[in-house]
């Protein structure tokens, strides 16, 4: 199945902290990055907005990687997975390991004005700081909520019957998931996150990647959990090339979705913080796997923690706004110290690059 344009994050405040995958961008198969190198407000995200319009105009496939800070922001473009370019600075940081042969660095710095920038020095520096203290309070409140919800999946895990969810999958995927030729292969994707503008999730993509969505609903976490991991692993078995999505908020132990873009099929999860909401789609309830009397003696601890963790969650997309608003006042001053006209040069020598004139 063919795509123009999917939408996707590639890192996220988790309840362990900022979690990316720019470095398993790297990894990928034929893979050529461009990494570009600046200070805030100098232009990267306004750059790589040009070069994906440009790569829509000439009907190459992309992928659009959104700053989970300023989910209006990118923090890269990928081509059709022959190359990709990224904001390689702060908290995502990625350096060149083999400069020249398959990685670009795009330095911007030339383009900052030293002489009307230093005056500010001090303001800067403040404003920096407060927004590293303010993302900081807001990862505590992820954490916090994170531990809750991990505990409603752990009560879930005691009612659920693990070999029936096996026994399910084994059939599921002898029926949608053919036995393909050649080696699988793997991305690494974030279709949600938590953002200054509430958990967005790029329902979109969805609807730009599949014809067929088979979508569970668990409000928990326990069932999904286990199905997407069996599913994960009949897939690459089975020679398929997948769009792995991890949970945002467990992204080392559970995964959220998964997309075989070349059947145009994708597995969901769906649940409170990221509901589903597509016509024609074949609707599994995870309860079916579950003993609903024992799991029904935990609802009170189970209501205690959906409410619990939706509070803290919007206490840290309020700390999350706060740190945008301080970002926003960081990026004016550089943005009045830039020299555009060498950001517009750097932008056609990318185009050049990456072949898109």
């Amino acid at each position: 199945m063919e795509y123009r344009t999917a939408d996707f994050f590639l890192g996220a405040t988790t309840p362990a902290g900022f979690k990316g995958y720019f470095e398993a961008l790297r990894r990928e198969d034929g893979m050529r990055m461009y990494l570009i190198k600046s200070g805030p407000g100098c232009g990267k995200s306004t750059l790589m907005k040009r070069l994906a319009r440009q790569a829509e105009s000439k009907n190459i496939p992309i992928q659009r990687v959104h700053c989970a800070s300023d989910p209006d922001s990118l923090d890269g473009v990928i081509f059709s997975g022959r190359a990709a370019i990224v904001d390689a600075t702060a908290p995502h940081v990625v350096e060149p390991e083999a400069p020249g042969a398959d990685e670009v660095v795009v330095s911007l710095y030339h383009t900052i004005r030293e002489e009307q920038l230093h005056p500010h020095c001090a303001e800067v520096r403040e404003l920096f700081d407060r927004n590293a203290r303010l993302r900081a309070r807001a990862a505590r409140y992820v954490a916090s909520a994170g531990s809750l919800l991990l505990d409603s999946r752990r009560a879930e895990a005691c009612s659920t019957n693990f070999e029936k969810v096996r026994r399910y999958v084994k059939r599921l995927c002898t029926r949608v998931l053919p036995r393909q030729e050649g080696p699988a292969r793997e991305e690494l994707r974030l279709l949600s996150a938590v953002t200054p503008k509430g958990i967005v999730f790029y329902r979109s993509t969805v609807e730009d990647l599949t014809r067929r969505a088979i979508v569970f609903h668990d409000d928990y976490g326990a069932v999904s959990r286990l199905l997407l991991e069996l599913i994960r692993a009949e897939a690459l078995a089975r020679g398929h090339y997948i769009i792995t999505c991890p949970c945002a908020m467990y992204p080392e132990d559970k995964i959220d979705h998964i997309f075989l873009p070349e059947l145009g099929l994708a597995f969901l999860t769906d649940n409170r913080w990221h509901p589903v909401h597509l016509p024609g789609v074949q609707a599994v309830r995870c309860t079916r796997f579950v003993d609903r009397e024992n799991l029904s003696r935990s609802r009170a601890r189970l209501r205690f923690n959906e409410r619990a963790a939706a509070e803290l969650l919007e206490q840290a997309e309020a700390l999350m706004a706060q740190a945008k608003s301080c970002h926003d006042e960081l990026e004016s001053y550089y943005r009045a110290a830039v020299d555009f006209s060498k950001v517009e040069q750097a932008a056609q020598d990318c185009e050049t690059l990456l072949g898109l004139t």
